[in-house]
């Protein structure tokens, strides 16, 4: 992991595309914004784990549809 230490108002640049700026800190919170293409999917990383859970039990769900389809095929 990089660990970079910017003051409020220094940005970082990720790519040619990505730049995040350091918008204010109060006590142990800190506000970031992010200026990136509108086609990069941006979350909080709980809202992407969220999101990766339902991914792998709706695929889990169309897997277990395909077994039983081919067992129907077979009968």
């Amino acid at each position: 992991m990089l660990v970079l230490t910017r003051k409020k108002g220094e940005s970082i640049q990720i790519g040619e595309e990505i730049e995040i700026t350091i918008t204010s800190i109060k006590g142990d919170q800190v506000k970031i914004g992010i200026n990136a293409p509108k086609n990069v999917e941006i979350h909080r990383k709980e809202v992407w784990l969220d999101i990766q859970n339902e991914n792998t039990a709706a695929s889990e769900e169309v897997a277990g549809l395909f077994t039983i389809l081919s067992k129907a095929k077979k009968d």
